[in-house]
């Protein structure tokens, strides 16, 4: 892993021992992202939530983002993404909860940093891909989606996922519209927007 272009290019990114907690994104992937994002340096703060390693997070600082929060739970990938906070010097830019994503503290941390920081533009969601399939965490993972789109993002915010390409996202239980879908063999990357924001229409790559 690597950060792929701004501030810090090149700058390898170390990974927690098996690639199985994690399923960090592909260069290709990560690159055909970020293009299609393009500047990132409005951006007074982007979350980065199931981080792993802080990958999209640290792309995104290293591109004119100011802030980032991290939201990882698993040890080992705790430990890799402080390493590369530390390696990089962006301990001042930003923040890592070790709380349950799915949970009241992440809620609370979410409203806290848009009291502060104003609405938030861009939003990463990398679950397991397990929750992405129905029952109990697919539910907690829509919640979790949902509550994002209506009292956290600003209207023109993103909210990205990536999850299986077998698995749809349901906008009409997320409150969300497709903005763009981006398919890498069995991987998806959906960009979601609120669902009030009806300017774009859907952009297929």
């Amino acid at each position: 892993m690597r950060i792929i272009a701004g501030t810090y290019r090149g700058r390898p990114l170390v990974g927690p021992p098996s690639d199985q907690v994690t399923r960090p994104i592909t260069d290709r992937a990560k690159q055909a992202l970020f293009d299609a994002l393009g500047t990132l340096d409005e951006l007074p703060w982007v979350l980065d939530c199931f981080s792993g390693p802080g990958s999209m997070g640290l792309e995104c600082l290293s591109r004119g983002s100011k802030f980032a929060l991290f939201v990882e739970r698993d040890h080992h990938a705790q430990r890799a993404l402080k390493t590369n906070i530390t390696a990089l010097q962006l301990t001042a830019q930003t923040h890592v909860l070790t709380c349950d994503a799915y949970g009241a503290g992440l809620q609370t941390a979410l409203r806290n940093k848009r009291a502060e920081l104003g609405p938030l533009g861009l939003a990463f969601l990398d679950p397991p891909y397990k929750h992405m399939e129905t029952g109990h965490e697919r539910r907690r993972m829509d919640e979790l989606t949902r509550f994002m789109a209506q009292e956290i993002m600003r209207p023109d915010g993103l909210i990205i996922i990536r999850h299986p390409t077998r698995v749809m996202v349901d906008t009409t239980v997320t409150c969300t519209q497709i903005f763009r879908e981006m398919k890498f063999s069995e991987m998806a990357i959906t960009w979601l927007i609120p669902a009030e924001n009806r300017q774009h229409e859907p952009v297929a790559l």
